[in-house]
């Protein structure tokens, strides 16, 4: 319709960035995640069915691949911030914790989300083809009680949206934001860093 305007008041919005270096640190990340896991196989469980989790990395050590990923990263976490209309200046804007999942074939995550920080962001040091989609999950809930039979599914009535990913993407996203990870259907292992951010 001519007189038609859709006002879109309060989009929920991901970040997919793709992270400038990923070919220098993957190996190293994968290096040292894969010892991680040989040091504590049992890991620990949170939202991953299946799969390895590992308690939240050292960020104490300068010299770490991990630190300097972190660091590394800084620059796309303040871009999200400026995208946001959040204030940057004069605030310590930090990487809370940082973690990391290996999912091996018919691994998933559940729908859960990270309530106690302003952004969340998963990294991908491995992401073979259908290894597991990101997906992100309407957090309006009332929409889930009452709503007709849809024909035409568009961003007015999704309640589950799918990201493909690859190797070397960064997905940067409101803590509160529900997400899961689709199941790992390829023979490969999926290795994500996952980490929380929040303002000091």
């Amino acid at each position: 319709m001519d007189n038609l305007e859709i006002l879109k008041l309060f989009p929920e919005s991901v970040f997919k960035y793709k992270f400038e270096k990923f070919e220098n640190f993957n190996p190293e990340l994968s290096n040292y995640i894969y010892n991680l896991n040989q040091s504590d196989k049992s890991g620990i469980t949170k939202s991953n069915r299946g799969g390895w989790h590992s308690e939240d990395f050292d960020l104490r050590d300068g010299n770490s691949v991990q630190v300097k990923f972190a660091l590394e990263v800084q620059k796309y976490i303040l871009n999200t911030f400026k995208e946001l209309g959040w204030k940057t200046e004069n605030k310590k804007i930090q990487i809370k914790s940082m973690w990391a999942i290996i999912n091996k074939k018919d691994d998933f995550n559940v729908i859960h989300s990270h309530p106690n920080c302003l952004l969340s962001a998963a990294y991908y040091v491995k992401a073979p083809k259908n290894c597991g989609r990101f997906q992100v999950e309407n957090p309006n809930n009332i929409k889930r009680h009452i709503s007709p039979e849809i024909v035409n599914k568009n961003e007015h009535n999704v309640l589950l949206a799918g990201i493909e990913i690859s190797e070397g993407d960064l997905i940067i996203f409101p803590g509160y934001l529900p997400h899961k990870v689709a199941r790992n259907q390829s023979d490969e292992d999926r290795i994500v860093i996952s980490f929380n951010v929040d303002i000091k």
